[in-house]
């Protein structure tokens, strides 16, 4: 999954020679924090309301309100943008992209071609966007959960039990972070349009098939967790 799929492309940008307060006003304008600053069509720095916010508590302790509305309104994009900003290549995975905007602590960086134009901004909105798509949680459905041992067809194991029931698998997601086991990963996987009178009984059979840690039922709006989530078995309404 390409930036270049997920990005937003309408890209809002500030001159460097515009003035703070035009900067200000198309943030708020366009609700966005933050925008790419060009000069002569080259990116050059970019400018959040966080340096906004900070050009002018600079001198708020020392200046009337009305000095510091003309101090703000002198002041140039480029003297209080970021210059040389993170950017992100418009061929980069949206994962490569997360892990900038994590490492990094921003919500949003321009996307630029080989040529240095700006083509859009991928935010954390887009992020989770994509999150969405790939878990498929719209489509509803019952999540499971699972602790499995890596090894070739341990998947295949649990999800021939799935489909045995009628279901249709809408998405597989696997990690090995915050894995309990040395050997083992944990796998969730979402499924629909199984026959609803034999979930019980598809669950208690996932449980001997494999590690079933939950079971969150969208439809039903309820969730199971089990003993080998290592706390006590409950259930409970999904939000």
């Amino acid at each position: 999954m390409l930036v270049k799929n997920w990005m937003s492309k309408d890209v809002v940008t500030v001159d460097a020679q515009d003035s703070v307060q035009d900067a200000a006003l198309l943030l708020r304008r366009h609700n966005i924090r933050g925008l790419p600053v060009l000069d002569q069509g080259k990116l050059v720095g970019i400018i959040t309301d966080r340096d906004i916010k900070k050009a002018s508590a600079s001198d708020a302790t020392s200046l009337e309100a009305h000095e510091l509305l003309y101090l703000i309104a002198k002041l140039k994009v480029e003297d209080v943008m970021t210059k040389d900003p993170v950017t992100v290549p418009v061929d980069y995975t949206v994962e490569e992209a997360a892990q900038i905007l994590l490492e990094k602590d921003l919500s949003r960086v321009p996307v630029v071609a080989h040529t240095g134009q700006v083509k859009g901004m991928i935010t954390q909105a887009d992020i989770f966007r994509v999150l969405i798509s790939l878990t498929g949680v719209r489509q509803k459905g019952i999540q499971f959960a699972f602790l499995l041992e890596d090894r070739p067809g341990s998947i295949k194991e649990v999800t021939d039990v799935i489909r045995n029931y009628g279901c249709r698998i809408v998405s597989i997601m696997s990690t090995f972070e915050g894995k309990e086991e040395e050997g083992y990963r944990h796998v969730y996987i979402r499924a629909r349009d199984c026959d609803r009178d034999k979930v019980p009984q598809l669950k208690e059979e996932l449980k001997t098939t494999a590690r079933l840690l939950y079971a969150a039922d969208y439809r039903e709006k309820t969730r199971e967790l089990y003993e080998s989530y290592h706390r006590p078995w409950s259930s409970w309404v999904v939000g």
